[in-house]
């Protein structure tokens, strides 16, 4: 079969679970690439500058930062993981929906800093209970779990498209001709009033018309109604766990069937499973990690393996920030210099290359292991971004190197956990350290890229993609080689151990033949 039947025996006992922060997840995507393709609408609508509203990117992927450090304090109990899951995927809707009434750009960056907040907790909490569920079988549905970041990022441009003004706050174009133009037109008039469109007929009236008339609100009001859907579907796996007060009498719990898909991987582990991962920590929060007492007793190599991972995850989710934050801006100035209009469907290509690519990785998370698809996506990024800096006055590769570059990067960070999770056995505090460096890493380099594009040029765009592609491969080979000595260190203590247990063995058998051979003699006398 294309699938193992074991693999699809534990999906279908936890399928509810399972789904559930699959869709979880769409939400997390939603949120994450709206703000791109509506950026100079929220520019009109908050009356302000082009640099004042990038600040808003900075607010959202601080607070994600944050986020993601502290999700992990709600995975001590199921019901206050899932009850943030609820809280956080019913706040983005309630941004979505409070958007168009943001007219001030400090209200605005405040309501993207909440929803951060709100995406940084999905993301912490729905990795670690995947991670929990399904343990050295997470690979396959981590793949999927980040597929749906992808699809969503991908659905809320198509649906912000239509609703986008043509020129920002003036100088309509007027270019009536242009297919998108058309269908934006033929959407604005189903929903708008026909005078608030044709007022525009006086040329130093358009660009006030424009911003009168922008109907990009409808797009936030849209993506609030699809994003609800998830909230309520957290709050019926409440149910069915019966984890909601008022209704504890429901069908039987969903929890026991998570029990019986376990069953095999706990006792593989042994009974001490459970005081180990006291030992070490389980998956808590970084900052409970990091102050965790029972940390000291353990090598060198444990730490670093976090470190690097870390570090890993840094450099490769920042390029995917940067490139899809900053591809426009590079493809609209010298030496490409493309329109605006076939500029813009960069982004949308790079989330739907990320999209698939994740499909894709879906299976081959099934066939190959977690480090050989790093080490052929890390090396693909790499030649990619040096073919993009070899061919840079070719449009045509350009947009080549940018599905190439989506399909490269998408599979990275799922592969990543799933890789690091499986040489710490499940200990430890992996997926919360891996989680906040991705944030982290996308948050700064940001940050880093535009401004050296602002002071060097677009060409250094590419430079620096490369820079930091580079950067993270060698890291990578630094966490290979620390991941062998960990092995050792781990073989080295299962000998030492067995040893100590050999002698035991014997003493006691030597002791019970003498005690046998006492009363053999008592006998005979």
């Amino acid at each position: 079969m294309f699938v193992d039947e074991r693999i699809l025996t534990l999906f279908k006992r936890n399928a509810h679970h399972t789904l559930t922060y699959w869709s979880v997840f769409f939400s997390f995507g939603l949120c994450i690439a709206f703000l791109g393709p509506t950026i100079l609408d929220l520019q009109c609508q908050t009356n302000s500058t082009l640099s004042q509203i990038t600040w808003v990117f900075f607010a959202q992927q601080f607070c994600l930062l944050i986020g993601s450090s502290v999700g992990g304090v709600f995975k001590r109990t199921l019901f206050s993981a899932l009850a943030a899951l609820f809280v956080s995927a019913l706040i983005i809707s309630v941004i979505f929906a409070i958007i168009p009434v943001c007219n001030n750009v400090l209200v605005l960056a405040i309501a993207m800093a909440v929803s951060g907040l709100a995406m940084g907790i999905i993301d912490t909490i729905a990795n670690i209970q995947l991670v929990t569920i399904y343990q050295k079988d997470s690979a396959v549905f981590l793949q999927a779990l980040h597929f749906f970041i992808g699809f969503g990022a991908l659905v809320s441009p198509l649906i912000a498209d239509p609703f986008l003004s043509e020129s920002g706050c003036g100088n309509h174009t007027g270019n009536e001709t242009e297919i998108i133009h058309h269908f934006r037109n033929m959407l604005r008039n189903s929903l708008i009033a026909e005078h608030n469109i044709t007022q525009s007929s006086h040329p130093h009236e358009a660009g006030e018309a424009e911003v009168e008339g922008s109907s990009v609100h409808y797009a936030f009001w849209i993506m609030a109604l699809i994003n609800l859907p998830v909230p309520l579907a957290v709050l019926f796996l409440m149910y069915r766990e019966q984890l909601i007060p008022c209704c504890t009498s429901g069908p039987p719990r969903l929890l026991d069937k998570d029990e019986l898909a376990m069953e095999n991987q706990q006792g593989a582990e042994g009974p001490d499973s459970e005081q180990k991962e006291h030992e070490v920590g389980g998956h808590g929060s970084i900052f409970s990690c990091c102050q965790n007492d029972n940390l000291r007793g353990l090598p060198v190599s444990f730490f670093m393996i976090h470190i690097l991972g870390g570090m890993v995850l840094f450099m490769t989710d920042g390029i995917v920030g940067a490139y899809a934050g900053f591809v426009y801006t590079y493809a609209v100035a010298p030496p490409m210099s493309l329109p605006h209009k076939t500029a813009g469907y960069l982004a949308s290509i790079f989330w739907a290359a990320i999209t698939v690519g994740r499909l894709l990785s879906i299976p081959l998370s099934y066939r190959f292991q977690p480090v050989r698809l790093l080490m052929v996506n890390l090396a693909g990024a790499i030649v990619t971004v040096l073919l993009l800096l070899i061919f840079y006055t070719s449009k045509e590769f350009l947009f080549v190197g940018t599905c190439l570059c989506g399909l490269f990067l998408s599979s990275i960070f799922p592969c990543m956990l799933a890789y690091t999770e499986d040489i710490l056995d499940y200990q430890g505090c992996a997926t919360s350290v891996l989680v906040t460096s991705a944030g982290m890493g996308e948050m700064v380099m940001q940050v880093l890229v535009g401004s050296i594009i602002q002071t060097e040029g677009s060409y250094s765009f590419l430079l620096c993609g490369m820079i930091i592609a580079c950067i993270g491969f060698i890291l990578f080979i630094g966490l290979l080689l620390f991941h062998r000595m960990h092995r050792n260190y781990l073989t080295g203590t299962s000998k030492k151990s067995t040893m100590v247990e050999e002698p035991a063995a014997e003493h006691n058998g030597s002791a019970r033949t003498e005690q046998k051979e006492n009363n053999n003699t008592t006998i005979s006398q």
